[in-house]
């Protein structure tokens, strides 16, 4: 039987630890496919707690691995991050930070290296405690979230043979429990059309003009797209336009735009993309309607194609993985958790959209803290997660 009070103490012990931990990531920029400094201080520091292996993928996704048990679980952190955006709107240093009694400060505090900081002393946690068991425990840093959100899981589970019963997702809940998310796509729509002189248009086909129909019946479909109940509505926005023209004085020959597509249940890419090829503006103008490929290579330099498709993904909430993340937080604070859904993205789009290996999420931090000037992350959450990380193994296995 787990000391429940106990596993609590000691992550409260390792508070500071962690604390220090995710300030030393916080100070290594790692933006998208520039990870290896922050990937080299994670493998330190696995080391130093004990973990029984630590290595790094041919992508550059550290693994750090607890016990040597025939039941496989792992649990996920991705480690980069976006770029800081307009300095201007930071009040501290985005990566030296801040921090008082309560809050830490810093670009990734929250998306998503507190996860590993909290993962990494749960490690600490399970070694102090003996609490390892007929389990073997992978704790993933993974790369290029934030460019190709599940692209490492795809590398990590085709490539690296790596088939978890399920994953403990460790990006920020606000303190539930999360099962899905809707998926998403990007997609490019392009028209063709004639260049001529400016000062004659008429003896041209502007392709920005053909494009502008387009636009407008893809802000009436946005409107109109189906809704779940647990997931909620699809939806879509046009994020970018681009065009060609021989000059500032011709008419444009090809106009192009990208559209964020956020995916509900029930919706899937022929579907998605087929609503936006049979739209009587995109007839009419012929338009080509495609996906982004992402191909990218990562910081190691090894090049991992896929197309920018990303599906929605529900785990039951009577899924053994959930009800087994929901056992642990009853016995370790006493009370009943929410049980929800990610309004962003996370791998789980490969993990489980892809494979169909649970994942559940449990994470330091909050939502509107990503992405967003003077991110910051909680102390307390840091504590809280590290306690159900170490604790949670050993409750799945009773239960199964």
């Amino acid at each position: 039987m787990q000391d429940f009070a106990k596993i609590l103490e000691m992550a409260e012990k390792y508070k500071d630890d962690m604390t220090k931990f995710l300030r030393d990531m916080v100070r290594i920029p790692s933006e998208s496919c520039d990870e290896e400094k922050v990937v080299l201080r994670i493998k330190e520091e696995m080391e130093k707690v004990g973990f029984d292996k630590v290595e790094i993928d041919p992508m550059g996704n550290i693994h750090g691995t607890i016990g040597h048990g025939k039941r496989l679980i792992a649990y996920d952190a991705h480690i980069d991050t976006v770029g800081i955006g307009n300095r201007d709107n930071w009040e501290y240093d985005p990566y030296e930070g801040y921090e008082d009694d309560e809050i830490i400060v810093g670009r990734g505090t929250s998306d998503q290296e507190g996860g590993m900081a909290s993962m990494v002393y749960a490690g600490k946690i399970i070694k102090d405690l003996g609490l390892e068991d007929d389990y073997t425990l992978v704790m993933v840093g993974s790369v290029q979230e934030e460019d190709c959100d599940g692209l490492c899981w795809q590398y990590i589970i085709k490539e690296m043979d790596l088939k978890p019963e399920f994953v403990i997702s460790t990006e920020p809940t606000d303190g539930g429990i999360y099962r899905g998310q809707r998926g998403r796509m990007e997609i490019k729509v392009s028209v063709d059309g004639v260049s001529s002189h400016g000062s004659a248009p008429e003896r041209g086909d502007n392709a920005i003009f053909k494009m502008a129909p387009i636009l407008q019946e893809l802000e009436e479909l946005h409107k109109n797209l189906i809704t779940d109940d647990f997931l909620g509505k699809g939806s879509l926005t046009v994020s970018e336009i681009f065009s060609t023209s021989p000059s500032r004085c011709a008419v444009s020959d090809g106009c192009s735009i990208s559209v964020d597509r956020r995916l509900t249940k029930g919706e899937d890419k022929e579907y998605a993309m087929n609503q936006i090829a049979e739209l009587p503006s995109a007839k009419k103008a012929g338009a080509k309607v495609e996906m982004y490929v992402y191909d990218e290579p990562s910081y190691t330099g090894l090049v991992y194609p896929t197309d920018c498709y990303f599906p929605s993904w529900v785990v039951e909430e009577d899924d053994e993985s959930v009800q087994a993340v929901a056992d642990t937080y009853k016995k370790l604070f006493d009370k009943d958790p929410r049980i929800d859904k990610w309004t962003f993205s996370t791998n789980g789009v490969s993990i489980t959209g892809l494979f169909g290996i649970p994942t559940v999420g449990f994470g330091p931090g909050a939502e509107a803290q990503a992405h967003a000037p003077n991110e910051k992350t909680w102390k307390e959450d840091l504590v809280r997660c590290a306690a159900l990380y170490a604790a949670l193994p050993k409750v799945y296995l009773s239960r199964t």
